[in-house]
């Protein structure tokens, strides 16, 4: 038996590597000579760095960087040979505000730039990066201004040497343009602090500075599909650094070579906190489970809520299942310690039933 683990973190509840590590547990309980490959998994957002790290090994290197209010603080990227993994939550997170100090319009991304600066001058050619869970709305601009300092003086990038040869790929499962109604501004800063008034300010400074960048490049990548991710640090990646776009799982499994990973497996098991329809819309489960039937692989997913499993079934989802008893109270299904037992108890269950 060689079964697969790559199961998301249920937030709020448990990490990647304790949903898989419990996975691993229920495995064992069957097949005790079981080979198990757990891959903690993330789709951008948190656990980027530590899915990479898990992954491929290498270093983590901190960095004298600022948070999104230009304090300083030490900010960690993954170093593996001449790749680097950045999470930009670690420069320009959320998480590094008070609620009472979340300001979209003041916030900036120029820590994210430093994290690009000390990889790219420590000889990383390829640099995939998280988008997930940041605090800002500035379009990148405090990410290239930052890149302009120390590698252009403060010249545009646009004949930048020292990054010839780097090549940028991001990780967002969102699809917003930079502006407009369905924006950076409008869909994502209201959950960053902003007030309507400064939606309608942050929106006519990122068409401002996109209309005053196509103008200086000669092409405009506003309306790519990514561009508003992470308040359109997105846009400023594809724009001034032809970075590609691409869903979170999909650029993991490349970058780990999941291919090769899943060969010869009997099983794969997937998951997230909760499953239904969206989880079909490119969410990471179904990444996995794509990936692995291309290899002749059945997947299970798990979650702590499933709904539309006929969707999901029809899909290509061996089954999708619900690690909770009917009638356990939620407070009581979030606790780790339980949610961890039920994993554990419910793929042991898949593999009796199907032994």
């Amino acid at each position: 038996m060689k079964a697969i683990l790559a199961i998301d973190s249920f937030k709020g509840c448990v990490t990647s590597a304790a949903a898989n590590e419990a996975a691993a547990s229920g495995v064992r309980r069957h097949y005790p000579e079981a080979e198990i490959v757990k891959i903690p998994v993330s789709d951008g957002g948190e656990g980027w760095l530590d899915a990479f790290h898990a992954a491929i090994g290498g270093e983590i290197v901190s960095v004298d960087a600022v948070d999104p209010l230009m304090r300083p603080i030490k900010a960690d990227y993954l170093k593996a040979g001449d790749l680097a993994a950045i999470e930009v939550a670690k420069a320009c997170g959320l998480t590094l505000l008070a609620p009472d100090e979340r300001n979209p319009l003041k916030a900036t991304t120029y820590g994210v730039g430093l994290l690009v600066v000390d990889a790219v001058k420590s000889g990383c050619r390829r640099i995939v990066v998280g988008l997930g869970g940041s605090a800002t709305s500035d379009a990148g601009r405090g990410m290239i201004t930052a890149i302009e300092e120390h590698f252009n003086g403060g010249k545009s990038l646009v004949d930048c040497k020292a990054l010839n040869g780097v090549k940028f790929s991001i990780a967002s499962d969102v699809d917003n343009p930079l502006c407009g109604p369905r924006g950076a501004a409008h869909i994502f800063a209201p959950q960053k602090g902003a007030t309507p008034e400064m939606v309608e300010i942050l929106d006519r400074q990122a068409r401002e500075f996109a209309d005053a960048t196509a103008a200086a490049y000669g092409f405009d990548r506003s309306e790519r599909p990514g561009a508003g991710a992470a308040g359109g640090l997105g846009y400023a990646f594809m724009q001034f650094l032809d970075a590609d776009c691409q869903l979170g799982i999909e650029l993991l499994l490349d970058t780990i070579d999941f291919r090769s990973i899943v060969e010869g497996a009997d099983v794969v098991f997937t998951g997230e906190g909760s499953a239904d329809r969206q989880t079909l819309m490119g969410k990471l489960p179904y990444g996995v489970m794509r990936r692995a039937l291309d290899a002749g692989v059945s997947t299970y997913l798990i979650a702590g809520h499933v709904a539309d499993r006929q969707s999901l079934v029809d899909a290509g989802f061996a089954d999708a299942i619900c690690i909770n008893p009917p009638g356990l109270p939620l407070a009581e299904a979030m606790r780790p310690e339980v949610a961890t037992a039920n994993i554990a108890d419910t793929v042991e269950r898949v593999l009796m039933h199907n032994s």
